[in-house]
């Protein structure tokens, strides 16, 4: 009898077992809908509107599995889910995901709370180096995704695209958007029989400590990037920051990511800043249609 009881319980053990890898696979469908489309509950308070009535600033709460609390804008595809809402309403919501973009819905407001408006960043400097021959940041030794010291000064002569952003960016729209831009950028130059071969893009991460190298390298392997037309920069913070500044961008860690606003430059290759884009987006075709126009008009300037 006991013998038969052994053999029942083991036999019961491991049935248990044998479900655990479909409940976690049932977890897992739950989270990821149909095209590949990730859903996450997530809860926060409105920090700002848009005028557009399709993006909301919240300040949310940590994301399981996601991302960790911060604040930032989430657009919706219907415009009733932000109906009704103010500044400092507290939220409950879906966040949706899929491979390149984002939005929420099922927005319910739950209780609300004091806040203060969001301020306006000062946007950095926007001062470009590269029209500076003597700015010290020209000759300094960045480092490139295959760890070796690169310096700005070295691509003159080149029509340059350049970006700033961080490798483990979660939102399809902020970092990879930017990316992508680039890789579609690069494919158009690359397939037009008339567009001068000195052009190059450089994509500089504000979050060094976490962009190595070799992290570098796996991201740009993701983008389809030829080492000869694109450059993924690190190197020390303070340094990262100050090239960001300088370019009109500013950042600030929020958890283990990062609060930036966007900012691709332009520059022909004798160094002069020919368009600054301040926004993200698909940029891709401007992006293109700029850098061959720079290669070819050298000290024009066209900047907002």
């Amino acid at each position: 009898m006991k013998r038969a009881l052994a053999i029942v319980v083991g036999l019961a053990c491991l049935a248990l077992l044998s479900w655990r890898p479909q409940l976690a696979k049932g977890r897992a469908a739950a989270r990821h809908g149909a095209g590949g489309v990730q859903r996450f509950e997530a809860r926060g308070t409105v920090r700002e509107l848009n005028a557009d009535g399709r993006t909301v600033v919240i300040h949310h709460e940590s994301i399981t599995n996601y991302m960790d609390a911060m604040t930032m804008p989430f657009k919706v595809k219907d415009t009733n889910q932000l109906r009704g809402l103010a500044l400092g309403d507290e939220v409950r919501f879906r966040l949706m995901v899929s491979e390149k973009e984002s939005w929420i819905d099922r927005v319910t407001k739950i209780g609300h709370q004091a806040v203060l408006p969001i301020a306006s960043p000062s946007g950095g400097t926007n001062t470009v180096i590269m029209s500076t021959n003597r700015h010290p940041l020209l000759q300094f030794p960045f480092t490139n995704q295959f760890g070796t010291p690169v310096t700005l000064d070295s691509f003159r002569g080149n029509a340059l695209g350049i970006t700033f952003f961080f490798t483990h960016c979660p939102i399809p729209e902020y970092c990879p958007r930017l990316s992508r831009n680039f890789e579609e950028a690069s494919q158009k130059l690359s397939s037009l029989p008339d567009t001068p071969t000195n052009w190059h893009f450089l994509s500089v991460s504000i979050d060094p400590q976490k962009d190595t190298p070799e992290v570098l390298r796996t991201y740009a392997e993701r983008y389809h990037y030829d080492s000869n037309h694109w450059t993924f920069l690190t190197g020390p913070a303070d340094k990262n920051r100050e090239l960001a500044s300088l370019s009109g961008v500013t950042y600030e860690a929020e958890g283990a990511f990062l609060n930036h606003n966007f900012r691709t430059l332009i520059i022909a290759p004798n160094g002069a800043l020919r368009k600054s884009f301040p926004i993200g987006g698909n940029l891709s075709e401007q992006i293109a249609e700029e850098i061959r126009a720079a290669t070819r008009a050298g000290n024009h300037t066209n900047s907002p």
